[in-house]
């Protein structure tokens, strides 16, 4: 059995302040017993990429860097295993959005570059960051098999999939997601109920543990209405059950009991993986089949 956490925090301007307040909220989940925490996508900043600005580029570090050292004392003192997502500069004109992995004893098991990079209104990502070139991985730590995407991976079976295959029992997706304060009323309570789906179907699919880390907040780094970020981080089981859910606007350390013999149990009485037709999914790699 593992205790997961999920630290749901509000972002302010101040880097250096985002990461004080997550480090303590890793102790405070550390206290109620958590072995494995997952902060928040892009957690040591407000999220900058509402607008296209060259002046953001400021906000990137290298990897390993100093978020990742203090991360990984954090994890050391501790004895808990964190999943950080991050600004990372690989390069002059090359910056990814990455998330580490950092075991119980300090040391950095790997990372995960986010492979599918949207450009919408408010989210203009591509501007930033170029696509993950580490493919999808598992990660057996001391306390678990986990895998890990970013946020607008959530959307594709097949980033989950892959990421089963390799061998993750729970997959963790740090998160940057909300509402346009003016399609709120319209379409808030669809627009979250397909996230949540979604990510509750890839659960059920690939007979594994889902835990999704969101921000909570409004914020409006470049003016105009910004993003009211619906926090509701969650945890749910194979069964796509939901296990723990965060409140819309609170901070707070959202946690559940994983007990990994569900998933074999799962995976043993729906066999989707079993029944997969392998020698039939000629084509899945083309962009359309026209």
């Amino acid at each position: 059995m593992t205790h997961v956490a999920l630290v749901q925090m509000r972002c302010g301007i101040e880097p250096d302040d985002n990461l004080t307040r997550a480090v303590k909220m890793i102790a405070d989940a550390a206290k109620q017993g958590a072995d494995i925490v997952c902060l928040p996508e892009l957690f040591r900043s407000q999220y900058f990429c509402q607008s296209e600005d060259h002046n953001n580029f400021s906000l990137a570090e290298s990897i390993p860097g100093p978020t990742t050292d203090r991360l990984s004392k954090v994890a050391r003192e501790q004895s808990i295993i964190i999943v950080a997502s991050l600004f990372e500069k690989r390069a002059a004109g090359v910056y990814h959005n990455t998330a580490v992995i950092i075991d119980a004893d300090g040391k950095m098991l790997g990372k995960y570059r986010k492979m599918h990079i949207p450009d919408d209104p408010s989210y203009y990502e591509k501007f930033y960051f170029t696509p993950g070139d580490l493919g999808f991985q598992s990660w057996k730590t001391s306390r678990g098999n986990l895998g890990v995407c970013v946020c607008w991976d959530q959307w594709y079976p097949e980033a989950a999939r892959l990421t089963a295959l390799r061998g993750a029992e729970i997959l963790f997706y740090p998160t940057a997601i909300g509402w346009h304060p003016r399609e709120k009323k319209k379409y808030g309570a669809a627009q979250f109920s397909a996230w949540q789906t979604m990510q509750r179907s890839h659960a059920i699919a690939n007979g594994c543990f889902v835990a999704a880390a969101n921000r909570v907040g409004h914020e409006a780094p470049a003016g105009g209405d910004g993003i009211e970020f619906w926090g509701q981080s969650f945890i749910c089981a194979p069964s796509g059950e939901i296990l723990a859910q965060g409140s819309v606007d609170r901070q707070e350390i959202v946690s559940a009991e994983i007990k990994w013999k569900q998933v074999d149990e799962h995976r043993t009485h729906w066999p989707f993986l079993r029944d997969r037709r392998v020698d039939a999914y000629t084509g899945i790699q083309e962009r359309l089949i026209d």
